[in-house]
């Protein structure tokens, strides 16, 4: 596993505190993810903090603007996770990841666990987040709407290899794998009169 050249699994001590500036994850379960004892402001800015990017002050004030960019008021920063609604915990959980400003961000099924109202707003502040700040995201997904909504690029794992990958057009348009084939075929269609794997 590379990131930049770097083999991500032979690096000393060092060299992953290095990375793990630059690489950050976005958990699927918002509840669990979020230290329930620490407040909302020390969960986003613990990680500037470690790193010795902020302090006092100046902590304070990016830990607000981090806040504000994820739609997220001012008065967040005093509550505890249980606080919030699950679209809002996961809108902290995106602070956190960002607040080190990484390149890349591991988005590990970032809507699945929220409410459905919710998933498009959420789904949209991370691409939104993407071109403001030329974010890469490893966007992992079951959902193959939401995947061809989001990403450019597409690997399709089987068993937990890479059996198909390509252009999101490509994989789409022209799936050449069976499991492939098989996954787009399942694909709800919102029209009762149709059936599934027929455009």
């Amino acid at each position: 596993m590379r990131f930049d050249g770097v083999d991500v699994l032979k690096a000393d001590r060092e060299g992953l505190r290095k990375l793990r500036r630059r690489m950050q994850i976005i958990f699927q379960d918002p509840f669990a993810s979020l230290n329930p004892r620490m407040k909302v402001g020390e969960i986003v800015g613990e990680p500037l903090y470690v790193n010795g990017l902020a302090k006092g002050s100046d902590l304070k004030d990016r830990v607000a603007e981090i806040l504000k960019k994820v739609g997220i008021g001012p008065e967040a920063v005093g509550k505890y996770p249980h606080e919030f609604s699950g679209g809002q915990r996961q809108r902290i959980g995106i602070a956190r990841a960002l607040s080190v400003k990484p390149e890349l961000i591991v988005a590990d099924e970032p809507i699945s666990a929220l409410d459905v109202s919710i998933q498009a707003q959420v789904l949209n502040l991370l691409k939104d987040l993407q071109e403001e700040f030329s974010l890469s995201f490893l966007f992992i997904a079951h959902d193959l709407n939401i995947v061809r909504y989001f990403c450019d690029k597409v690997a399709v794992m089987n068993q937990g290899r890479i059996v198909e990958s390509g252009s999101a057009a490509e994989v789409y348009n022209n799936p050449k794998d069976p499991y492939t084939k098989a996954l787009l075929a399942a694909i709800p269609i919102p029209d009762p009169r149709a059936k599934a794997g027929v455009k």
